[in-house]
């Protein structure tokens, strides 16, 4: 890792987190708690504020001949249903969805809270993390997920609370992480130099995206990672590879 990083960016699946946790662990207990908890927070601000978002979103699909599940707008029943219904078509489409992470963020919430859930990490992160916050570096997240998930998953793990080692969280609000102009815009509310920056990932799409805004990039080598295009990226098997 250059000296001259002051900063480092972290994607979480396959980077922090075994992916297998999010398709196996996280994503089924929102699945499996959205009708629940959609049934007992309906009238919450939060809740109409994501069903107002996923509405909007439900009609850009049908607008492109996507055949999504109809949110209705009849009994609250009846609308209740239909949203779940949405929703789960969502998540079989892995949609990178803003109001449905913000959703999916409140239920895990309500999980981490209770002792239900507690988040897993790869065993080198919570060492690097401490070793960096040591040297002065600022460690930050940007993830597709919502930032209240970040936090939660992060403050919940097998290792502790790592949220005071963190210092910023991004998610798909300032932008897609397939888009160049995203990581600009994280450069900049950090006020941090691109160059500066170091992204870690194990998308090379997400990679290209950053190098492109100019920050420094490095591939996320995990175990059960998805295979990725052939590229000439730095790749790290372990964040003790990126010892600074």
């Amino acid at each position: 890792m250059s000296n001259h990083v002051n900063c480092i960016l972290l994607d979480i699946e396959g980077t922090t987190t075994p992916i297998d946790f999010v398709y196996q662990v996280l994503f089924p207990f929102a699945r499996t708690h959205v009708k629940d908890y959609l049934s007992r927070h309906w009238t919450s601000a939060g809740v109409q504020e994501d069903l107002a978002g996923l509405r909007k979103e439900q009609a850009m699909d049908a607008e492109q001949g996507l055949a999504p599940p109809v949110i209705s707008a009849g009994s609250e029943e009846t609308q209740l249903e239909s949203a779940v219904a949405y929703v789960h078509w969502l998540m079989d489409q892995d949609r990178k969805s803003t109001p449905l992470k913000s959703l999916q963020g409140k239920i895990w919430e309500e999980g981490y809270r209770s002792g239900e859930l507690l988040s897993q990490v790869f065993a080198d992160v919570p060492s690097a993390m401490e070793r960096w916050h040591k040297q002065g570096k600022r460690i930050c997240i940007y993830s597709s997920g919502s930032v209240l998930a970040q936090k939660l998953l992060f403050g919940f793990t097998v290792a502790g609370d790592l949220t005071p080692l963190i210092s910023d969280y991004f998610d798909t609000a300032v932008g897609a992480k397939q888009e160049a102009e995203s990581y600009r815009r994280i450069a900049a509310a950090l006020q941090v130099p691109p160059e500066e920056i170091l992204f870690v990932s194990d998308v090379v799409a997400e990679l290209d995206a950053a190098q492109t805004a100019g920050l420094q990039t490095a591939l996320s080598l995990r175990p059960g990672n998805r295979p990725q295009p052939s590229n000439s990226y730095s790749a790290v098997h372990s964040f003790d590879e990126l010892s600074g």
